[in-house]
């Protein structure tokens, strides 16, 4: 298993150097540059632009140097943990990781979370129960999940509470609260608001996992060796959760490496109409502006998300299939 993890980690390193090729060819094919981009919504908004800034960030960033310099100027300042200038938010791109890292991290990996602690018992009893009165509502409500946007579910909860409780559920934070340092009482506000994001990103997310794991769970509880334990003795609690349950998640579990920056990515619009301050409205905003160091930052840190988060999966998939361990085992 460490030939296997040095091996990964390895791999790991080379895709993320390929993803950054990737991002900043991306990045750079709409015409112009973020330079030109900048002077452009200055000029716009009617203020002058100083040419000796304008030629000393073209000068520090390498624009007018080949593409190639340009990429290396690029990476490896990234790789010093100088993520660049943004300069549609007027704030180095470190900076507002810092800002906003934790509170998005906070936010997803929470409904990550919620979404397998509510989708997995419910795909088991539905499974175990099936053509139950409990398995007919689990299989309503997951169509309704699946069938609903974000944005629309988080728009139909917004109204719900301002007009019959009175509650604004925008934000993460009351006014009062927004730039204080956390105490007990900033923390308890925090929980107020974060609840409505966070059922409102894992609900979909939820849904499906209730039907694969239904679905995969059926599946086992009607194979032979299922039968042959019972007639041993086996009870049938400790018979599912011993052999059926971990069988069928395993293709749950290897999902786990697209729904670290699925979260991320498709909780754009929940976001923006929660008025959320996370990371998933900067990268819109950085992609539509051509914030060439934003938007690269932001989409490593994404495809860093999917190489961990199969990292996760695999490792986990090792631990609860012995049949896969043997096999990481036996390729080394």
């Amino acid at each position: 298993m460490l030939t296997y993890l040095a091996r990964r980690l390895v791999t790991m390193i080379l895709t993320l150097l390929a993803l950054s090729v990737v991002v900043f060819v991306v990045i750079q094919l709409p015409p112009g540059d973020f330079v030109t981009s900048y002077i452009a919504s200055l000029s716009a908004a009617g203020e002058s632009v100083d040419q000796d800034t304008i030629t000393a960030l073209r000068d520090r960033y390498k624009l007018d140097s080949p593409v190639l310099v340009q990429y290396w100027a690029w990476f490896s300042e990234m790789l010093r943990g100088d993520f660049g200038y943004s300069f549609e938010m007027q704030t180095p791109v470190s900076e507002i990781f810092s800002q906003r890292i934790g509170i998005s991290l906070a936010v997803e990996l929470t409904a990550v979370v919620v979404m397998w602690a509510v989708s997995i018992p419910i795909g088991i009893y539905s499974a175990v129960n099936q053509y139950s009165l409990g398995d007919y509502v689990a299989t309503v409500l997951g169509f309704l999940g699946l069938a609903i946007p974000n944005f629309l579910f988080a728009l139909v909860l917004m109204y719900i509470c301002y007009n019959w409780f009175g509650v604004t559920i925008t934000g993460l934070f009351s006014p009062e609260y927004m730039n204080a340092r956390w105490s007990l009482d900033r923390f308890l506000d925090f929980a107020s608001h974060v609840w409505a994001p966070i059922l409102v990103i894992s609900t979909a997310g939820a849904a499906q996992l209730v039907r694969v794991l239904r679905a995969n769970l059926l599946d086992e509880l009607n194979k032979p060796y299922v039968l042959t334990a019972r007639a041993k003795g086996l009870t049938r609690r400790r018979l599912i959760w011993r052999y059926p349950v971990r069988v069928a998640m395993n293709p749950l579990v290897s999902t786990i490496g697209w729904v670290l920056p699925t979260v991320i990515s498709s909780s754009f619009v929940t976001a923006i109409v929660l008025n959320l301050p996370t990371l998933s409205p900067i990268l819109l905003r950085a992609l539509l502006s051509q914030d060439m160091y934003l938007a690269g930052a932001l989409i490593m840190f994404m495809g860093l998300l999917t190489l961990v988060g199969t990292l996760i999966s695999d490792l986990l998939l090792a631990w609860i299939d012995p049949r896969i361990r043997l096999g990481m085992v036996g390729a080394n």
